[in-house]
């Protein structure tokens, strides 16, 4: 780290690289944090986590009593421990006790993107409520048709406030908050829709995960789906990087412009015994562009041997989209994680080391801002493996019962797990953090040895 520094201060790294590593090494340094801790006040497993993406303080969770809370992962609420031991009590609790409150489990909780004021829920009760945050009133709810396992809004949306719903029936419903109905309704999967997730490269763009297997894409701006996920259409390794795929194909397309003069310079003139030779090829030429127009007009969801091609051999409980938007990662009930090239929808056959997923309901992952790591939660513990060769980085033991889902906070680099156990875990970098703690108690935590006559 500090040669980090010092070639940061010579000019010899970049701002962005030596933030990147920085990032990375704390990262790599994640461990059960001994100073903080977040109360749950769930009665019930911990079935969703988000920290809010505007200020990176508000922590929301969701659980199977039907309540969800809210926490300052920030300001601590007490301590303990003389002053070692941050303790995060929730500002506020919304539960089955609440006039507006679900009946049944919480399934899916998330920040509203660009404000902290609104928080969205989908519960198993059928309903999905958009809560305001300081009054804890439901604004709007919509009644789906069936249990609700995950919603999602896109981080990049500008022009719609569109709430993506998975839920046990065969269709992906667009709830709309501004008008408080449903904007769209997208059909193609065959089985109840286990998970949803936007792209992080288009705001138009929707990805969903079904019970029959199927990860399919959708442009909000259109008809049916555009691409459907088949597992056995393969690809080895990561894409090149841009510029040498830029070098390649000028090489290439001058090679074969090249060639083609050559050819038509050399081809001899056929003489045809009625005349109308060339006439007739002409005809055959462009009847035979006429088709290829027509087929690439046909999207997957048309083409029956496209449309029945399956991602997992069960379920697709879990999907994560890179930052880049550029590939996905998908986890199944069949335990297999796949990553995939969302360009040409190719799975990268990065293999994965062996892990046991839960096939019952969907899961949450993380990744990190890089790209280099995804969290999975694997029954009772949680595993990072490097993205790009598939091998287990770092584990996660603290949880007693199944971990349901994690998320990663890209401001301090803490990783949160909710559990069947009903906690929610932190785990930070290693080494005492004094962010958080005010001038009065930082004296508390300086150890003996570095203590000296002239501190404040």
């Amino acid at each position: 780290m500090w040669k980090d520094l010092g070639d940061r201060e010579a000019g010899k790294l970049r701002p962005y690289s030596f933030s990147n590593r920085i990032t990375s090494h704390r990262i790599a340094s994640l461990q059960l944090s001994n100073f903080k801790e977040i109360v749950s006040p769930h009665r019930g497993a911990v079935n969703s986590l988000q920290v809010d993406l505007t200020e990176g303080r508000y922590l929301l969770s969701g659980a199977s009593d039907a309540s969800a809370a809210v926490y300052d992962v920030q300001r601590a609420t007490e301590y303990e421990g003389g002053g070692l031991v941050a303790r995060h009590k929730s500002i506020f609790v919304v539960d089955k006790q609440h006039e507006h409150g679900h009946k049944y489990a919480i399934s899916s909780a998330i920040w509203y993107p660009i404000d902290t004021g609104l928080f969205v829920t989908g519960s198993y009760d059928h309903y999905i409520n958009v809560w305001d945050t300081n009054t804890t009133q439901v604004v709007v709810n919509f009644k789906m048709p069936g249990k609700v396992y995950r919603t999602a809004m896109s981080s990049l949306a500008t022009s719609h406030m569109l709430i993506a719903a998975g839920t046990e029936d065969v269709q992906v419903r667009l709830c709309d908050i501004a008008s408080g109905a449903f904007s769209h309704t997208l059909s193609g999967h065959r089985d109840g829709v286990m998970t949803v997730e936007w792209s992080t490269s288009s705001e138009w763009v929707l990805l969903t995960g079904g019970c029959d297997g199927a990860i399919r894409f959708w442009d909000i701006r259109r008809a049916g789906c555009f691409l459907v996920l088949d597992q056995s259409q393969s690809q080895l390794g990561r894409r090149p990087p841009l510029l040498e795929c830029s070098a390649v194909n000028k090489a290439s397309t001058s090679k074969s412009a090249s060639q083609s003069v050559n050819m038509k310079s050399r081809a001899p003139h056929k003489k045809v015994a009625n005349g109308n030779g060339s006439k007739q090829s002409g005809i055959s030429r462009s009847s035979s562009q006429a088709k290829g127009l027509v087929r690439q007009r046909l999207h997957p969801g048309m083409l029956s041997s496209q449309d029945r091609a399956t991602a997992h051999y069960g379920a697709v409980t879990g999907l994560k989209v890179t930052n880049d938007g550029m590939y996905l990662l998908s986890a199944g009930s069949d335990s297999r994680l796949r990553l995939w090239d969302i360009e040409s929808g190719c799975n990268t056959l990065v293999n994965f080391e062996i892990v046991r997923l839960q096939t019952s309901k969907a899961m949450q992952l993380a990744i990190t801002n890089d790209s280099a790591l995804v969290f999975v939660p694997c029954m009772t513990a949680v595993k990072a493996f490097d993205v790009w060769s598939g091998k287990t980085s770092m584990t996660f033991r603290g949880h007693y019962e199944y971990v349901n889902c994690c998320w990663l906070s890209v401001q301090d680099q803490e990783l949160y797990t909710g559990g069947n156990d009903r906690q929610i875990l932190v785990w930070s970098p290693s080494g005492l953090n004094f962010d958080e703690v005010g001038n009065g108690d930082r004296n508390k935590l300086i150890p003996a040895q570095d203590q000296d006559n002239w501190s404040d």
